[in-house]
């Protein structure tokens, strides 16, 4: 990645590491005080974003921005199926005017299981780049990202946007979408973590998200590419296929699975800290310190 590119910068301003957390939506006043405390901490911890997880919209983020004065604040990710594009557009640059410089927005196709009007998804991005392109409000290219995990739109992610936020994805797929994006590109891929030292138990936590994800052909397509079989699939995940993938263990563990996705040419880890509890009932704060504490 040349240093005065457009996606260098966003590197560089995203920070190397982020959290990424679909329980970041209050629903209640006291919900949201304990969202104010825990984005602050992140902040205070060093976190160079948070990323607002599981399709939410821009007025889920909003509170994250309003919360903080530093840490940047990305969409991780906004469907495009839900959302239109002029208005996406409208209220972006509504945050850029109050949150200068510290939003990104990161787009998805969703799945065919998730959104009834699902269909020709390559060619439905393409359109809804072109209409953020085409707003009263146009949003630039290097403000958004694309949840890319296949070749074409790899390739959108470099042409038509800052960068490419894969979910589910392992070292391997990184070092793919590296080459695909080209060196210039923002990289910036999930990583799900389970610290505990009984790798026992860090895969039964993993494997009670990850059966949800092999249902879906979005992600079990892409494991098959990557040389993964049906087998592995099988009881919510093989051993083999839940290593590669998670981040499972103590401190050091998951610091070196961090190394193998830098080394293959992340640029930035969005961390996802799973635990026994449902991951969408509670912040896991305890883990983000300790996190912080091991990789930042």
């Amino acid at each position: 990645m040349t240093s005065d590119s457009p996606a260098s910068r966003t590197a560089h301003s995203f920070g190397r590491l982020g959290i990424w957390s679909g329980a970041l939506r209050p629903t209640t006043p006291e919900g949201r005080l304990e969202l104010t405390d825990a984005v602050t901490e992140l902040e205070d911890l060093g976190y160079g974003t948070v990323w607002s997880g599981g399709s939410p919209s821009l007025d889920d983020v909003a509170p994250l921005l309003d919360a903080t004065s530093r840490i940047k604040v990305a969409t991780g990710i906004l469907s495009i199926w839900d959302h239109p594009a002029e208005s996406v557009a409208a209220q972006i640059a509504d945050f850029e005017a109050r949150y200068p410089g510290r939003f990104l927005l990161g787009l998805g196709v969703s799945h065919d299981a998730m959104a009834p009007q699902y269909t020709r998804p390559y060619s439905a991005m393409v359109a809804y780049l072109d209409a953020l392109d085409a707003a009263p409000d146009a949003l630039p290219a290097e403000r958004r990202i694309l949840a890319a995990l296949g070749p074409k739109m790899l390739e959108l992610a470099a042409s038509r946007a800052a960068g490419a936020h894969p979910y589910l994805v392992s070292p391997e797929h990184t070092a793919q979408a590296r080459a695909a994006l080209g060196p210039d590109a923002f990289l910036a891929p999930e990583l799900t973590v389970v610290l505990d030292a009984d790798l026992d138990r860090a895969r039964t936590v993993a494997r009670t998200m990850l059966g949800f994800y092999l249902g879906l052909p979005n992600y079990s397509n892409n494991l098959l590419r990557l040389g993964f079989t049906e087998a592995d699939f099988e009881n919510n995940g093989s051993d083999r296929l839940l290593d590669t993938l998670f981040a499972l263990g103590d401190a050091d563990r998951v610091r070196a699975k961090a190394e193998e996705f830098y080394a293959a040419g992340a640029d930035h880890l969005a961390l996802q800290a799973l635990t026994a509890d449902d991951r969408h009932a509670a912040l896991p704060r305890a883990e983000w310190r300790a996190l912080a504490k091991a990789l930042l």
